[in-house]
């Protein structure tokens, strides 16, 4: 590996950490997430065709390692208990901080498949091209996974039930 290439690798890291915490909400989660990315990217570096940018490669290891985890949850229910735990009540002490907690919230209540693609559109400001080289879905898919999400958001946070316009024609 060249030290261009490792560089490029650690560049990566803050945009992985802002990922990896937007899709578990969990600091020390998110941090494991990170560093299984990693030891991913390092461990197969050899498999980057060095088409397209590196950070799509990277974002793509943490999709997959994200999902092998939740498929690991689903498989082990006893684990996950946790989850339902509920929050503690904490004193704000700036309405900011207010705010970005109900939208980490209001994050987390959308199905992980649509917050990966509002994360790395709308914070890595990745292109629909990358996010769709990343997660390996097609580019269609991304733009009707992104236009839900931010339609989901929008009613959640007006107090808006969310009402779902797919239907199955068969």
């Amino acid at each position: 590996m060249l030290a261009q290439d490792e560089a490029d690798i650690v560049a990566c890291i803050p945009s992985l950490r802002r990922y990896a915490r937007g899709l578990t909400a969990d600091r020390d989660r998110a941090d494991d997430l990170v560093q299984d990315t990693l030891e991913r990217a390092w461990a197969r570096f050899s498999m980057w065709q060095k088409r397209g940018e590196i950070r799509a490669w990277m974002f793509g290891i943490m999709h997959n390692a994200f999902v092998d985890r939740i498929r690991a949850q689903r498989s082990r229910p006893e684990d996950s208990a946790g989850d339902d735990v509920p929050e503690l009540p904490e004193r704000a002490t700036q309405a900011d901080r207010l705010e970005v907690g109900d939208l980490d919230r209001l994050l987390q209540r959308l199905p992980h498949e649509q917050r990966e693609v509002l994360l790395l559109v709308g914070v890595e400001e990745l292109s629909y091209q990358e996010v769709a080289s990343a997660l390996g879905v097609p580019v269609g898919t991304v733009m009707s996974r992104l236009s839900r999400a931010r339609e989901r958001l929008r009613a959640e946070m007006e107090g808006r039930e969310v009402v779902s316009k797919i239907q199955r024609i068969k």
